[in-house]
């Protein structure tokens, strides 16, 4: 049994190509997308096309993150539609405009996790959830201890447990649990810029799990911040998200932790904000 396990592609298209096209010379019997294929990102409706795609084709199975959530948020009708709050969420309105109401009715059937099933059943005691099991936002970093990981796995425990959410892969044997974040195709966090996938493995009378690292098409994938208009049309915080391509590290929590406050009670303006973050890194 081999399954190949996609994780935070964040509309990036030439990555998600070039992931595809590598794990197809592997030959997984099952490929799982685990959640925010779109958003984050400028080419969210080419990715989760794509996916869908692959999904009606070729049985992928996909389940929700965080940001596919961020984009079902904007079609409720108390959703802002002007000031500060509104401006902290522009990115995911911009995704939500370019996905179209069909897609997004979509991302609203995606699970929250799923157990890896042959004929209706489980037949192998793999689960996958986008951060984990206690949420789509609650992580597993490196940095996550031993001691935590059952309970993000949940119950009954399986015996491999995948996940994304943090775009920093690990692979993680705690006898008995295979712990494995596939990382992110599209936006890895650990400064590495290379794509990252999980292929996760049964031969021999055991579960095995390794991290892909790839190279790709950085080059177009920074021109389409650019040619798809989300640089010029998502908001001052689509220049934070190109910053965090660029550097293969997160800057909207830094920026968040810093300036949000200040934003909401008006204290300084988004775009200054932004600009002054970006001046430190």
């Amino acid at each position: 049994m081999k399954i190949a396990i996609l994780a935070d592609i964040h509309g990036n298209y030439p990555a998600l190509c070039a992931a595809v096209e590598h794990l197809e010379r592997w030959a997984p019997d099952l490929v799982i997308v685990a959640g925010d294929t779109v958003n984050r990102g400028p080419s969210s409706a080419a990715c989760w096309g794509f996916v869908r795609q692959r999904q009606r084709e070729q049985g992928w199975q996909v389940i929700l993150g965080n940001h596919e959530e961020y984009v079902i948020s904007q079609g409720a009708p108390d959703a802002p539609r002007e000031g500060p709050k509104f401006e902290l969420a522009r990115v995911s309105y911009w995704t939500y405009g370019q996905l179209g109401a069909e897609a997004v009715k979509e991302l609203q059937a995606l699970p929250f996790s799923l157990e890896v099933r042959r004929n209706g059943r489980i037949a192998w005691p793999v689960r996958v959830a986008h951060g984990s099991m206690l949420g789509t936002r609650d992580g597993i970093y490196p940095f996550t201890p031993d001691s935590e990981m059952h309970q993000k796995s949940g119950t009954p425990p399986p015996v491999v447990f995948c996940v994304g959410h943090t775009h920093q892969p690990l692979v993680r044997d705690l006898g008995g649990l295979l712990v494995v974040n596939a990382g992110s195709v599209g936006m890895p966090f650990d400064g590495d810029a290379r794509l990252c996938y999980a292929q996760v493995s049964w031969h021999h009378g055991a579960w095995h799990a390794a991290l892909v690292r790839l190279p790709y098409d950085r080059a177009q994938a920074e021109q389409d911040f650019y040619r798809t208009g989300f640089i010029d049309e998502a908001g001052a915080l689509a220049r934070l998200v190109l910053r965090e391509f660029q550097i293969a590290r997160g800057q909207i929590y830094g920026w968040a932790q810093e300036y949000e406050e200040a934003v909401l009670n008006g204290a300084i303006s988004i775009e200054a904000a932004v600009q002054r973050y970006l001046e430190t890194v």
